[in-house]
């Protein structure tokens, strides 16, 4: 049941409060793991509630105090902790990496701090190529940087594009560490916790550290059941390690929307301000910040996932409408459920329409579609779900389009790259698909083939895959087998193993899917040739790019 503090409440309207309570009816139990919300406005709280369990396995239930993983909304604040150093003269975010972290490998173009920040630097993901070397095996302190060290190969140029990394903010954090002269967990408390007044808020860098008052992380099972929620790493730091409550991330919120206590009011501007890329394009993420139109107001914010757990921060300025959703299993969204708040809260006359999605109906001989890009080693496909056109990319679940002016879209903020944009005009709304279709990703357009129906067995189309393989950007060998007649590729890392089931789609193209539910990573496999001889394969993420696996004798 809801545990219920605030004295405020009759500051809430009762249909609003009632439809607020509606939001979370299905998480209103004591039998399951749940969440926190805060919802203010104009400074002063008007909804605080703890729903469901902190831990399913003591019966204690969630309330308003409850502390829990922010995760990835700590992103703004560790580019504040390193703007504070700027502004104390210390650092410069504009200078190359390598003047801070001189064991980094020298590249063609050395990314910036600040494009660290803007997750434009072109670096590859630590936790990425970790899962895919090792699945969710838990990496010690210091496998990190390791990682980050022995990448050769990059994603693309500095500024070219725009792919989320916890990476490059692990790697600020190691930064300000240095530039400090203190733990990064304690330049935290001192510079902003402390004086902003956020007392129950800290950097806690490993699951395996207990905190007082702090909730259980649990992941639902597919047959019933949790399993508590561990992250992978001990060392998380600024992409990812801020525990805090409902209470200190509002007073947060206040503080980053109006007058403030730490850092400048032109350093503030610079987190949330768009990010420009090299071919003029303009992104809405700042400095660890989102900041773009929602049915027609303006909201900032920034969302947070853990193993086990999830967050949304957002605040609708112009309202001074502030929300704080942070889950420990929830099944809930908390990304959707703060719109759906924003939807409550704010009078109809404030707000425009939700933005079209495009009909499935429409474009119906896309449906069913596969397309490959040769050249970037994306996948994309056309699906329809709930009478919409969908597409998923990397071989991802298919996520709805939202149409803009004379293209459909997945933004930014839905999938954490691109955005991924096609023309209308060259999408079929009758007779056969085209045989080539232009998407482009944060602006860059690639050419994609239609990929036609397998006229071959898919075992056929695996069997010269089988081998042995090397990939040294993960310091893994691999090994392309069939088991029990399915295709998979089985990469033995420095940690752990992991497991991918192939998909031929083409006799150059594949599909993949990690066989471990708990781990749900997708991508493209592109065969690499020198004349009939398989010679390799490139391994394409969302986040990661061209890993290349090159053969070796068995």
């Amino acid at each position: 049941m809801a545990e219920e503090v605030s004295a405020t409440d009759d500051a809430v309207p009762q249909t609003k409060r009632e439809a607020l309570d509606a939001l979370f009816a299905s998480v209103n139990r004591s039998d399951a793991p749940g969440l926190v919300v805060g919802v203010a406005q104009h400074g002063r709280t008007l909804y605080r509630r703890g729903f469901g369990l902190a831990s399913v396995e003591l019966g204690v239930a969630n309330t308003p105090r409850t502390r829990m993983r922010i995760g990835s909304t700590s992103k703004h604040v560790t580019s504040l902790a390193a703007l504070l150093l700027a502004e104390d003269g210390k650092l410069d975010i504009d200078a190359g990496v390598r003047t801070y972290l001189p064991e980094l490998p020298s590249t063609t173009s050395e990314p910036t701090l600040r494009q660290f920040m803007s997750h434009t630097s072109g670096y590859r993901c630590y936790l990425d190529i970790g899962f895919l070397a090792d699945g969710y095996a838990i990496r010690p302190k210091g496998a990190a940087l390791a990682a980050q060290i022995r990448q050769r190969g990059m994603n693309f140029p500095p500024g070219e594009r725009m792919i989320y990394c916890n990476g490059g903010y692990h790697l600020l954090s190691l930064v300000i560490e240095r530039v400090a002269g203190i733990a990064f967990e304690e330049f935290l408390r001192e510079r902003i916790f402390e004086p902003i007044g956020m007392i129950d808020t800290e950097s806690v860098p490993s699951d395996f550290e207990i905190r007082q008052g702090m909730a259980v992380l649990h992941i639902p099972l597919p047959g019933g059941g949790f399993r508590r929620g561990i992250f992978p790493s001990e060392e998380i730091r600024g992409e990812g390690a801020i525990v805090s409550t409902i209470d200190d991330m509002l007073r947060w919120i206040a503080h980053l929307r109006g007058p403030k206590k730490v850092g400048s009011e032109s350093t503030w501007a610079q987190i949330t301000a768009s990010t420009k890329l090299n071919n003029g394009s303009v992104n809405p993420y700042g400095l660890g910040l989102m900041r773009h139109p929602y049915r027609g107001v303006e909201v900032i914010h920034h969302a947070g996932g853990v193993t086990g757990g999830s967050c949304q921060m957002l605040t609708v300025p112009a309202h001074a409408l502030d929300i704080i959703i942070i889950t420990n299993g929830a099944t809930l969204s908390p990304i959707e459920t703060a719109n759906r708040i924003v939807d409550t809260m704010l009078d109809a006359k404030d707000l425009g329409e939700p933005r079209p999605l495009p009909s499935a109906e429409r474009f119906k001989p896309m449906i069913g579609t596969r397309y490959f890009a040769p050249a970037s080693g994306m996948l994309a496909g056309f699906a329809e779900a709930d009478g919409k056109l969908t597409v998923s990319v990397f071989n991802s679940q298919g996520l709805p389009l939202n149409e803009s002016d004379d293209v459909v879209q997945l933004s930014f903020e839905d999938v954490a790259i691109g955005p991924i944009v096609v023309r209308i005009a060259d999408l079929a709304t009758e007779g056969a698909p085209p045989e080539k279709l232009t998407v482009s990703e944060a602006g860059n357009a690639d050419e994609f083939h239609l990929l036609p129906a397998l006229t071959v067995d898919a075992k056929q189309l695996g069997e010269p895959l089988v081998g042995s393989y090397r990939a040294d950007d993960l310091d893994a060998h691999a090994v392309v087998a069939f088991e029990d007649d399915v295709l998979q590729l089985q990469v033995f890392g420095t940690f752990g193993i992991n497991r991918l089931v192939l998909e031929p789609f083409s006799p150059n193209a594949f599909g993949w899917k990690v066989l471990d539910v708990l781990l749900p990573l997708t991508g493209a496999l592109s065969i690499k040739r020198a004349g009939e001889q398989i010679e390799g394969f490139d391994l394409d993420t969302p986040r990661s790019r061209h890993v290349h696996f090159r053969r070796v004798p068995s």
